[in-house]
This record gives structure tokens, C-alpha cells and sequence, in this order.
């Protein structure tokens, strides 16, 4: 295929095309946004679609965005995975799709965007005109505040996404081009969810035996199963790029496999089923990334690492060229290279990683600046910072909230560029200048600088947003800042990240600590004279690497997400079993997420399931007026009969009644846990049940 064929056809147009040939089911939410489009003005505002990973809510959102599409609304996808989570970075990118026609929004990973769900609820979403219909996916349900504004009321609709039903199964087998003989063996070892049925189905299109038993970590093991049969080395190596690095593209994984030409590689990537597309490339579905990772790291260690220099290395080429914003971006990718590593306590808190992007501070956020300082660290801190605010105001950056208010400052000083009196006055930078002074004394023209100010408003110095921004800060100093010599850190409560920043070649500053107020602070220190970034970086990696994988083992077994007829079916068994833990062993309940809650997702307990039980049955005795619904549902299921006549008749009931009461409680219980499973709380009343 020439290149100008390759260009001729977008990226995005390839992946709807495939994502449309398999799409199946999700009739009910289509015809909740088709009945919302056919309105003049939508009956709902907000459609709340929430389901655990791999459920298909992207592949729902792009059947969504063409039925809008082919209505002539404007469509406007807003990814938490690629937007900051920052008001500022969601109004910029509805605003570059402001149009005449009617409009459909669709925020993909809200779970990624919560930390703005109080302002997308009250100010984001009222202030779009009232044509437009939202629709929002996440891997949570809603928050209270939803489900309790009554501002929302009916035009909030919310939809648990379940596995696929069978029928829905066989179709999208059907229309995957697998063999009829092979779909109830498929349907039972995966229960119908979305991803392991793409998964199952690569198995079997590259030859693999699809007949064999499927333990509960379905997803990891079918990812292991996949890698045993495709056997070309050149396919593993781009799956290890495409797990390392947060995006790939076809020029990353050129440079990381070292090919004159990586397009079949990457035609190859972005057909797999669990490998997703964003703006800026692929990247493997969340479920399938870490234990990609794990499992080829265990395959061929070497070579791993090989990659692991090649990839950070290819990112770490487009730093020099990019702009300031595109320069933090490209910092954070890799960085995120790293996020397993090294076996310590990291200071970075990955949940949030590359959501908030540090921005300069103004002159209107002095005082604020010098207030969060007070109320974090006492009266002296915030004298020093106010001076240095006043010398160097170009070296401090904010994190806002939601309403513009300052939730983290950063201090970044140029300590060769202040005058000896300003370094003298502040016992940090004294104490950094007299250690290069006494170890390596800069010589002219070469820049001593010095991480001052770490505030976090919430959590101080422990991994947060902002303790998130200090690596993308002085990593950025690292490449533009000409002549550096040493760089310092200042952070309180040194002695805990001794080791972490032993292992990055940031060692603790000996008889450098100083204190400021009440409060112990210790400095960790790199002479760039002595390893220069790309040297520094190279020796960080094989430190780290050589330390060992380190990040949370991959949990590889999603909670089954059963359709409320299957849920409903599988508590009935499960009553019908109450008193055969062996039986109950056998339960789907045990991997759905109420139970996942309350047990180990690798080893689920039958007596959780059984106390869980119970707790249903027992809420039925909350009041007098169901009484008769839970002796029945007692008598049946917890204490046992020999038959249900022998029930009705201890019950002293005729069995017309007994089963009428029996039937309604039993609706009640799978009510109860239904409502469990969907929302993550029991009902609180009555009329809930």
C-alpha cells in the first residue's frame, strides 16, 4: 500500500467502520437517545451510562455519536482520558464545536472527570443551550447529587450497563464470523461481557483452543492465552510498546521497534479488540494494560528492557521541538513509562496522573499564594515565599478547583540569578547554595536551582495533583534551562522518600536539612554536571528496572455485570442453594460486583454470598407490614422444608397464599440486592423495595 493510500482514509473512519460491523444490542439506550433526538427539545437532558471496564460503554458511545450524526446534530466527544481535568480544558473543547445545529455530548471516562462532577452538574451542563443532549459514561453510578437535585428530576435518566443477554451474545459471534458450534461455549465462559467476548474471539481467529475451561480471571487469562498464539516477535514487540507508553503512534513505534516502516505493525494494533483509539493514538483497554505489561516483561526479560529504553527514548525525542504545553504533555507520557517502577514508595499518585496541568501563576494569585503557605506551613514559611514571589514571580505555578480557587502552588528558583542576600534569608536556599558550595561549587554562568514550594491544599506533600506536577516541572527545567548545574528538591518529612529518590539519582543532600518554623525539612540534590539528563535518564531506568516490577498486581477479573433477568435468576438459585455451599460455589452472583465488594475477587466466598443473602431476607423483617412475606421467604429458604407444601403447612397457610407470599418476597430480596448491585447501596425504604 503506497503512503498516499495510507493518508487517503482517517484513522477514525477505519475504527467506526470495524466497531460498527460487530456492534450488537444496546437496543433500550439507543432507543432512549433516538426518542431524545426526535424531539425538538430532548424529554431528557442527561443520559448517565455506567457499567464496569470492558462493558462496551466507548463502543455504545460511538453507535450513539452516528445515530446523532445521521440526525444532523453536532457531536461532541469530551474523553477523560485525554482531557485535563480542569473547567478551563472541557469549556476549550466544547467551544471549538460551537455550532447552529442541536447538539449531543458525550463525556467518555467520566470516572477521570469527577473531580469536576459538582461543577459539570450545577454550572457546566445548565449553561448548554436546551437542545443539547448529554450523554455521560462511567465506570461508577452517579453521585448523590444527582439522583437527589431535584433541579434534575426527570431529565436525568441513569442505565446500568449489564453483560450482553445470549441472544446478544450469539450476535455479535454471528457478526464476528464465529462458527455457531463454538457460541455456547464462547456465551458460558464469558457471561456475555463485551471484552471477554472480543478477547475469546481473537483467541480463536489466530487458532487458539477456545474449548477448555475459563477460570474467573477471564479477561487476564484469555490476554495470556492470546499472546501464546500469535507468534510473531515483531507483533509481541508492539504490544510491549503499545502497554508501556500511555498512546502509540505509528512514528513511536517505528523509533521503539527500530523499522524503516512500522504501518503493518501498527494495521495490526488497531484491530484487536481490547487495543481503543484516542485523539493522540492506541492504547490497550485499562483491564488489559497492566497485565500485557506483567506478562511480557515475565516472557523475555532482556528484551523488555530493551524496549523499555527504546520507547521512553522515542517520547523523549519530540521534547526538544514541542512548545511549552506540548512539552508538559509529552513529560507526562513518559513519565507514565514508569509508573510501575521502582519497587518503593513513589510520591506520584497515579489515579490522577496527567489529569491537571500546572499553570502559571498571576499577580492576582499572590495572596492566595501566600495564604495557602501560611495555613500549610506557619507565618515564616509564608514571609519567605511572599519575598520570593516578589523576586521571582515567573518561577511559581498554580492547580485550581473548579472555581478558580488555588488548590497547589509550586516555587521553582533560579538561586544563581538572587541576589546572596535574598539565598542568606531563606534557611531552604541557604542550605542548598552552602551544599553545592561545599561539594561542587557551580562555576560562571552555569544555574543552581532549587523545588522550594510543594503545596497540595488537600493532602500537602503526599501524591496528589500537585505533587503530580513537581516531576513534570523540573523535568522541564531539565531540558530548557541552559548550563544547569545542581538541581534540589525541598520537601518536609524527608526520611520517607529516602529511597525513592535514592533510586531516581536525587539522593538526600547530607547535612543539608533545615527547618522553617516548626517543621523538618531535607533536600535531595543531582549534579547535572556529573550525568546529563539523557545519561540521567538512562541510569534512573536501569536502576528501576533492575529493582523489578513494583506497581499493584493487575486484577484481571471484572465483576460480571449480569442482566437484571440474570441477576434475578441467579438469586433465585442462589435461595434455592442456600444451604449447599457447594452449590453456592457454582453462583455468577459470586462475580458481580456487590460480591466483589465484600470478598477477594480472586478467591470469592459462598459464605459471603450466603450472609448476603441473609441480609436481603432479613431486611423484609424491617417492617410489621411484610411480616408474612418474610416468614415465608424464612421458612422456604433458611430454615428449610422438605417441599413448599411442607412450608405452607408449618406455616400454617394454605398454599395458594403461602406462594403468593413466598413470590412477592422472594421479588423483594432480588429487588434488594438488585439495587445493591447497581447503585452500591441498599434501598432505605419501603417503597424501594
Amino acid at each position: 500500500m503506497g503512503s498516499a493510500s495510507r493518508s487517503s482514509r482517517p484513522l477514525s473512519d477505519r475504527l467506526a467502520a470495524r466497531a460498527r460491523r460487530v456492534f450488537v444490542g444496546r437496543d433500550a439506550e439507543l432507543e432512549i437517545v433516538r426518542s431524545a433526538l426526535d424531539s425538538p427539545e430532548p424529554s431528557i437532558a442527561v443520559l448517565y451510562l455506567y457499567g464496569p471496564g470492558g462493558i462496551g460503554k466507548t463502543c455504545l458511545l460511538g453507535a450513539i455519536s452516528d445515530l446523532a450524526e445521521r440526525s444532523h446534530r453536532a457531536v461532541t466527544v469530551i474523553d477523560g482520558r485525554n482531557t485535563d481535568a480542569s473547567p478551563g480544558s472541557v469549556l476549550a473543547s466544547v467551544d471549538r464545536h460551537i455550532g447552529d445545529r442541536p447538539r449531543v455530548l458525550l463525556l467518555d471516562s467520566y470516572e477521570r472527570l469527577r473531580v469536576l462532577d459538582d461543577w459539570i452538574r450545577t454550572d457546566f451542563l445548565p449553561g448548554l443551550p436546551a437542545t443539547t443532549l448529554t450523554v455521560i459514561a462511567d465506570r461508577s453510578p452517579p453521585s448523590a447529587g444527582w439522583r437527589t437535585d431535584p433541579g434534575w428530576g426527570d431529565l436525568l435518566r441513569i442505565v446500568s450497563l449489564r453483560n450482553f443477554d445470549p441472544a446478544t451474545s450469539a450476535a455479535y459471534l454471528t457478526a464476528a464470523r464465529v462458527p455457531e458450534e463454538l457460541h455456547d461455549e464462547i456465551i458460558g465462559a464469558t457471561h456475555g461481557h463485551p471484552l471477554g467476548l472480543g478477547l475469546l474471539t481473537d483467541v480463536f481467529v489466530r487458532g487458539g483452543d477456545v474449548r477448555v475451561p475459563w477460570p474467573p480471571d477471564l479477561v487476564g487469562m484469555l490476554l495470556r492465552r492470546f499472546l501464546d498464539t500469535e507468534p510473531g516477535i515483531a507483533h509481541r514487540r508492539a504490544l510491549e510498546v503499545c502497554a508501556l507508553a500511555r498512546v502509540t503512534t505509528e512514528a513511536l513505534l517505528r523509533d521503539a521497534l527500530e523499522l524503516t516502516d512500522a504501518h503493518a505493525e501498527f494495521e495490526w494494533l488497531r484491530e484487536l479488540s481490547f487495543v481503543e483509539a484516542g485523539p493522540d493514538g492506541l492504547f490497550p483497554h485499562d483491564l488489559a494494560r497492566d497485565v500485557l505489561d506483567a506478562d511480557l516483561r515475565w516472557r523475555d526479560p532482556d528484551a523488555y528492557r530493551y524496549t523499555f529504553h527504546r520507547v521512553w527514548k522515542g517520547i523523549r525525542r519530540g521534547l526538544d521541538s514541542a512548545g511549552e504545553c506540548e512539552q508538559q504533555q509529552a513529560i507526562v507520557d513518559l513519565k507514565f513509562v514508569f509508573r510501575n517502577l521502582p519497587g518503593v514508595l513513589s510520591p506520584v499518585d497515579w489515579q490522577s496522573w496527567g489529569s491537571a496541568q500546572p499553570e502559571r501563576a498571576e499577580q492576582a494569585d499572590h495572596s492566595a499564594i501566600v495564604d495557602l503557605v501560611r495555613t500549610s506551613e506557619g507565618d515564616e514559611s509564608a514571609v519567605h515565599a511572599r519575598r520570593w514571589l516578589e523576586r521571582q514571580p515567573e518561577g511559581f505555578f498554580v492547580l485550581r478547583d473548579t472555581d478558580g480557587s488555588i488548590r497547589g502552588v509550586l516555587g521553582l528558583l533560579e538561586l544563581s540569578r538572587a541576589s546572596p542576600e535574598d539565598v542568606r534569608a531563606d534557611p531552604a536556599t541557604r542550605a542548598a547554595w552552602d551544599f553545592a558550595r561545599r561539594t561542587a561549587p557551580s562555576r560562571p554562568g552555569e544555574c543552581v536551582a532549587i523545588t522550594r514550594i510543594v503545596i497540595d491544599r488537600a493532602d500537602y506533600q503526599n501524591p496528589s495533583p500537585t505533587m503530580n506536577s513537581v516531576p513534570v516541572l523540573t523535568f522541564q527545567r531539565y531540558f530548557t534551562l541552559p548550563h544547569l548545574s545542581w538541581d534540589f528538591l525541598a520537601l518536609a518529612e524527608p526520611d520517607r522518600w529516602n529511597e525513592y529518590f535514592a533510586v531516581a539519582d536525587l539522593p538526600r543532600a547530607e547535612g543539608a536539612d533545615f527547618t522553617v518554623g516548626d517543621r523538618h525539612y531535607g533536600l535531595f540534590a543531582h549534579d547535572f554536571r556529573r550525568r546529563d539528563v539523557d545519561e540521567w535518564l538512562t541510569v534512573v531506568t536501569d536502576r528501576a528496572l533492575a529493582q523489578g516490577h513494583s506497581g499493584p498486581e493487575p486484577t484481571m477479573s471484572p465483576p460480571l455485570a449480569l442482566s437484571e433477568k440474570e441477576f434475578a435468576e441467579a438469586v433465585r438459585n442462589a435461595l434455592h442453594d442456600l444451604r449447599r455451599p457447594d452449590l453456592l460455589s457454582r453462583n455468577p452472583l459470586l462475580h458481580t460486583r456487590v460480591l466483589h465488594k465484600r470478598s477477594s475477587p480472586d478467591d470469592p466466598d459462598p459464605v459471603v454470598l450466603r450472609a448476603l443473602l441473609r441480609e436481603a431476607i432479613d431486611s423484609l423483617a424491617s417492617d410489621p407490614r411484610d411480616d408474612k412475606l418474610f416468614r415465608a421467604v424464612d421458612r422456604t429458604y433458611v430454615r428449610g422444608a422438605a417441599t413448599q407444601e411442607a412450608a405452607a403447612a408449618r406455616l400454617g397457610l394454605p398454599f395458594s397464599t403461602y406462594r403468593r407470599h413466598l413470590t412477592r418476597g422472594v421479588t423483594r430480596v432480588v429487588g434488594w440486592l438488585w439495587d445493591l448491585e447497581v447503585y452500591g447501596e441498599a434501598p432505605s425504604g419501603r417503597e424501594h423495595m
